[in-house]
């Protein structure tokens, strides 16, 4: 099967299958959110990325193996809105970013600083953080070594343009830097690029882009 990354809310995962790495994506929740499951291939250990709402969605995908940890890209409520519920039921570690852990109500057990790295089994993923759409989301990127890197930005970067900053200048001039330097500046084309809502990407089919956002300012 081939993966493409979409998917809809009620309907089945898709999964991206990697040499070292599965990564399921599903769609929960009113405001259409995607959820990821990593699975760790040498160990078989799980990490969540977005506890985003439909728990009982999120804990069948999640399966009888449970999952060690999960990652909340930042403090947005449709964006932890069945954490409490999956903590519960899986005893899993909860991480986010350090600037963005007191906007969740659900204790964060690890907070994530730029560069921090969050390991699922064998996998190493690396924070960074994004200031703009709010003050401390973070994306993850893998590294895959046997082929490009995979990046989860949460709602910091999505086809067509960076996450909402409210028409707030200083914050999308932020967020907008974060995104070009952090993340543009330091991965190849190939980079495929897993939002926060709808269809994935790739930094290629952005990059030609963002001189329009800058000038758009959005």
């Amino acid at each position: 099967m081939t993966y493409t990354g979409e998917v809809k809310v009620g309907g089945p995962a898709d999964v991206h299958e990697l040499a070292d790495l599965m990564i399921s994506k599903v769609a929960v929740g009113p405001m259409n959110n995607n959820a990821y499951l990593l699975r760790c291939r040498a160990t078989d250990e799980q990490l969540l990325i977005d506890a985003a709402a439909d728990a009982d969605t999120l804990l069948s995908l999640i399966g009888d193996d449970g999952i060690t940890s999960v990652v909340t890209t930042h403090q947005h409520g449709d964006h932890w809105g069945a954490l409490q519920a999956v903590v519960e039921a899986t005893g899993a570690t909860t991480y986010a970013g350090v600037y963005d852990a007191e906007g969740i109500p659900v204790a964060t057990d690890v907070p994530v600083a730029d560069g921090d790295a969050v390991r699922v089994g064998r996998v190493e993923l690396t924070a960074r953080h994004l200031v703009g759409h709010t003050p401390g989301s973070i994306a993850l990127i893998y590294d895959d070594p046997h082929g490009h890197p995979h990046v989860f930005t949460g709602d910091c970067l999505f086809p067509g343009g960076v996450g909402n900053t409210w028409d707030d200048p200083k914050a999308f001039a932020s967020l907008i830097d974060d995104v070009q330097h952090k993340i543009f500046d330091r991965l190849p084309d190939e980079t495929w690029i897993y939002p926060g809502h709808g269809n994935d990407t790739t930094l290629g089919a952005e990059r030609p882009h963002l001189a329009e956002w800058r000038e758009r300012g959005w």
